[in-house]
């Protein structure tokens, strides 16, 4: 459907009340709770409407496949550089931002918030409306287009959205480091409080890789000076196209872990927090801010372990999501979500409790 037919048929299930559920490729209906709904696609918006290299912005609609984005930028030498996670080759645009996830660069480079610039979207009233633009001096005010950034799709139909985008580094090199989890945390602490170009970090089962990225002096010169075995290029790169779209031995490990009634769970954590006494097995990104746990522990005990250092659980796999996925909101904030989807989506047309099942 093209859009004037997504509006009309989002102006009927406003009238009737019919709960739609948005959807591309389906490559994250794991995520958030269970989705509801008659299926709208969005993969008849595709493709890339506009592109500046020297501007550093790119415009796409959003049932566009990343794959497509990607292969665009990458004839000019750049990136999208949150490293959106594209499972399998199956992530849209509308996707991405919907679901809000990053990569291992999201520590030092920003999250899919960070570099979004503008959006299109159709309310729940069937309007068209557009917000923010190519360049950030020109987002003023209220800046509606990064609310739609992890919003799971429960404010309105994304329809297409303009990205920051930045050049492929001159150099990158990987060096790995065998360290346990507690000399991993404060190594990564420590070098990240030095002028260093350290651009991603992971941390599993006794060793720590860091990604250096920049230019070509200062990544040698950073090398030398943190030691660690250099991995080569061809065997880096597969390691960490596989952190990014979750598809290593750790991530395929805790799919078959979920399958058998362990939950994969995702904390965001101050990133000095030391080594937290889990149930489980962890994998640890930027730079101890994100920790991934596959645990069979009580979702509360998990959720008030990360509740006593500053940070959150959020359930990313689980057969049973009764629990909840993301953590539970306080009163002003969930007031504050209420009248977000109100304002936008007065019917509860979009995506009925996959953010939280009350909304």
């Amino acid at each position: 459907m093209k859009l004037a037919e997504l509006q009309s048929v989002i102006r009927q299930s406003g009238a009737s009340r019919t709960p739609l559920r948005i959807t591309g490729h389906g490559s994250k209906d794991f995520y958030g709770e269970v989705p509801q709904g008659e299926p709208l696609s969005t993969l008849a918006l595709a493709g890339v409407t506009a592109y500046e290299p020297s501007e550093l912005f790119i415009s796409a609609l959003a049932g566009t496949p990343l794959a497509d984005v990607e292969t665009a930028l990458a004839a000019n030498r750049q990136r999208l550089a949150f490293e959106p996670p594209r499972f399998g080759g199956r992530g849209t645009v509308g996707g991405m931002v919907a679901a809000g996830l990053s990569g291992p660069s999201r520590a030092a480079l920003g999250s899919v918030r960070d570099h979004l610039l503008g959006a299109v979207m159709i309310n729940g009233q069937g309007e068209l409306l557009s917000f923010g633009g190519t360049v950030m001096k020109n987002v003023a005010g209220f800046d509606v287009s990064r609310v739609l950034a992890g919003s799971m799709g429960m404010l309105g139909l994304i329809t297409e959205v303009t990205l920051k985008v930045l050049p492929l580094p001159a150099a990158t090199a990987t060096l790995r480091f065998e360290f346990d989890q507690s000399a991993a945390l404060m190594a990564v602490n420590r070098w990240g409080g030095e002028p260093l170009p350290i651009e991603a970090s992971a941390w599993w089962d006794g060793a720590l890789l860091l990604r250096l990225a920049g230019a070509q002096a200062a990544v040698e010169a950073a090398t030398r000076k943190l030691g660690g075995d250099l991995i080569p290029a061809d065997l880096a790169a597969p390691f960490w196209t596989g952190l990014r779209d979750q598809g290593d031995e750790f991530f395929i490990g805790a799919q078959r872990a979920v399958a058998g009634g362990a939950r994969l769970w995702r904390l965001s954590l101050p990133s000095t927090t030391p080594e937290l006494k889990l149930h489980g097995e962890q994998l640890i990104e930027w730079g101890g801010a994100q920790r991934w746990v596959v645990t069979p522990m009580e979702p509360r005990a998990l959720r008030e372990a990360a509740a006593a250092v500053g940070g959150h659980a959020t359930l990313f796999r689980s057969l049973d999501k009764t629990c909840g996925v993301f953590a539970p909101l306080s009163a002003p904030l969930a007031a504050i979500h209420r009248r977000l989807k109100a304002s936008f989506d007065p019917n509860g047309v979009f995506n009925a409790g996959r953010l939280y099942p009350n909304l």
